[in-house]
């Protein structure tokens, strides 16, 4: 055989495993965008979740149990209850590792001093000195899941139509990510609803990923990110600003919600900046950002990014190549 030749199916069949890895990559990391069909076609689906309630000794105590596919899972063990019902971040958390055996899910920590299983719908704790814990698993919802519209509000997206959007889209009633609002905003408050994909065995930003801009300019980030620490680029988090005061992220496939109150930046009479945007935000109803300064023209990966010289800007809902939906997407103008 010429060495030329060699070369060529050589580079052909390099080429051709890439492409099988890619194609293997691409369907393992199936997005599941219907509760009722994620139930049916994978049963690790009925597991993930939040189980909360009192261990033994009376003390209470929340688990975010995460599945990674396969019948793999993450769960997090929160000291005084789930985030928004006790736990702090100045609160222990505990990971433990979980696998599927049979009719159950079994768990352990790290040094092996924590078991667990869940098994009938309950999540059976077991501590270092013997002693066994029940938790029931509940499905929380945002308080301000489905509030109405007031009457001095503009409403972006009700479910009819995406008129009020640049390359808006409608799927099943739901917006699509991927377009920006064609009226432009300076002091606002938002009421914006959200889900993210169900996708597995899809890891960090791979997971469900989207994100607002508030004025094209600063990204409260729309993810996955469920039972994960609460990082500036994880759901609830100001992009490459601030991380949010505790990780309020629901289950995939949970609607959530976010409620945004933006102040805009001043001008003086020679359009000199004077002061920066601020902004406050509450992710399914709890406090997770406070009157926060936004001192960058603009956040990671904006549609924005040149100098802020105006006060007024669109709203933005980013398309990361995830299949996240919105609906009820109101605002009210507030003037300063």
């Amino acid at each position: 055989m010429k060495p030329i030749f060699l070369l060529h199916c050589l580079s052909a069949f390099f080429v051709l495993g890439i492409c099988q890895v890619r194609a293997a990559e691409k369907k393992q990391d199936k997005a599941w965008t219907d509760p009722e069909v994620a139930i049916r076609e994978d049963p690790d689906f009925s597991i993930q979740g939040e189980y909360g309630g009192e261990k033994a000794g009376g003390a209470s105590e929340g688990v975010q149990v995460v599945a990674l596919g396969g019948g793999l899972f993450d769960a997090c063990l929160l000291e005084g209850g789930l985030p928004g019902l006790g736990w702090t971040p100045d609160k222990k958390r505990t990971i433990l590792k979980g696998a599927r055996q049979e009719d159950k899910i079994v768990f352990e920590s790290s040094d092996k001093s924590i078991a667990a299983t869940i098994q009938g719908g309950k999540w059976i704790l077991t501590d270092k000195d013997g002693k066994k814990s029940e938790l029931s698993r509940i499905e929380r919802k945002s308080p301000t899941l489905g509030m109405a519209a007031p009457k001095d509000a503009v409403v972006l997206f009700d479910g009819s139509s995406a008129e009020q959007w640049e390359k808006g889209k409608v799927e099943n009633g739901l917006l699509a990510s991927g377009c920006t609002s064609k009226q432009k905003f300076a002091s606002y408050r938002l009421h914006l609803e959200f889900r993210t994909p169900y996708k597995p065995t899809a890891r960090g930003q791979g997971r469900g990923n989207s994100g607002i801009y508030h004025s094209g300019r600063w990204e409260t980030q729309v993810l996955d990110s469920f039972g994960l620490d609460g990082k500036d680029n994880e759901c609830g988090g100001i992009y490459s600003v601030s991380k949010p005061k505790l990780n309020m992220c629901l289950p995939p496939l949970a609607w959530q919600t976010y409620d945004v109150e933006l102040t805009a930046a001043k001008f003086d009479a020679e359009g000199k900046r004077t002061t920066w945007p601020r902004i406050t935000v509450r992710l399914n109803g709890v406090l997770v950002h406070e009157d926060l300064e936004l001192n960058k023209d603009f956040t990671t990966a904006a549609p924005i990014s040149t100098p802020l010289v105006n006060a007024e800007g669109p709203v933005n809902i980013q398309d990361h190549g995830n299949p996240v939906f919105f609906r009820n997407i109101w605002i009210v103008p507030v003037k300063d």
